[in-house]
């Protein structure tokens, strides 16, 4: 079975020669569809490096990236550009929600690079803001919602399209305890309904809540384990 992911060899190499810095050395990673992977790492490690290689924000120094079944490792900005936009949905810590737009607003923003046309901007838009529990929210602009609000809201926005990638970067990083764990409540359930989550985090306390952890440090990958007794139906329960 071919894998959704596969790295190879994969290095990011800034200031190449005499004081290079290597912020990947040498990764090599598989991910299938349908895994809940946790990358976890300290500040420096290389780990928010990795995320932008996998989410085709950045591109790889040297070595290959598959992503389900093509390879993206030499595509042009506007090529990437149309795959991440169909293959992955992104969580920022920050939010990055545009101020002057209303929550479906936020949601909608993404649609309309993909080119959809309105009507079904405003079925998915309002379908994923109601799956995050903000219906009611959908005409407040991000500075009249609490952090949690604001990060469902980028949740939302993540999901509408129905991408098969969840890419969470720290996504309760700027939370209370009581949002951190409806976020990650939301995370699980994505993950019950199928979607392959790629979580990147420094937090051991979430690490533990994922079925595959990853660890990586200068640029190296040195634990990679699944935790046996986590499924979605543990997790949700």
């Amino acid at each position: 079975m071919s894998h959704l992911i596969e790295i190879k060899d994969a290095y990011k190499i800034y200031n190449p020669g005499e004081n290079e810095v290597r912020a990947i050395d040498g990764v090599n990673l598989t991910i299938d569809k349908g895994d809940y992977v946790c990358i976890i790492g300290q500040s420096g490690s290389g780990k928010s490096t990795l995320m932008n290689m996998l989410g085709l924000l950045d591109v790889l120094t040297s070595g290959t990236y598959i992503l389900n079944g093509q390879d993206v490792s030499s595509l042009t900005d506007n090529e990437l550009s149309e795959i991440r936009n169909k293959e992955i949905g992104f969580i920022f810590q920050g939010f990055n929600l545009i101020s002057s737009l209303t929550a479906k607003g936020n949601v909608e923003l993404p649609l309309i690079y993909r080119g959809m046309k309105a009507e079904e901007r405003h079925k998915l838009s309002e379908a994923a803001l109601e799956r995050v529990g903000l219906e009611k929210r959908k005409d407040h602009l991000p500075n009249q919602m609490s952090g949690g609000q604001q990060q469902r809201v980028a949740i939302a926005r993540a999901v509408a399209a129905k991408p098969p990638i969840i890419l969470a970067d720290e996504p309760t990083g700027n939370l209370d305890s009581g949002s951190s764990k409806d976020v990650m409540r939301i995370i699980n359930e994505l993950w019950a309904e199928g979607k392959t989550i790629i979580l990147i985090t420094h937090n051991d306390q979430i690490a533990e809540k994922a079925h595959r952890v990853i660890r990586i440090s200068d640029g190296k990958i040195v634990d990679d384990y699944i935790n046996e007794n986590i499924t979605p139906q543990a997790n949700l329960a």
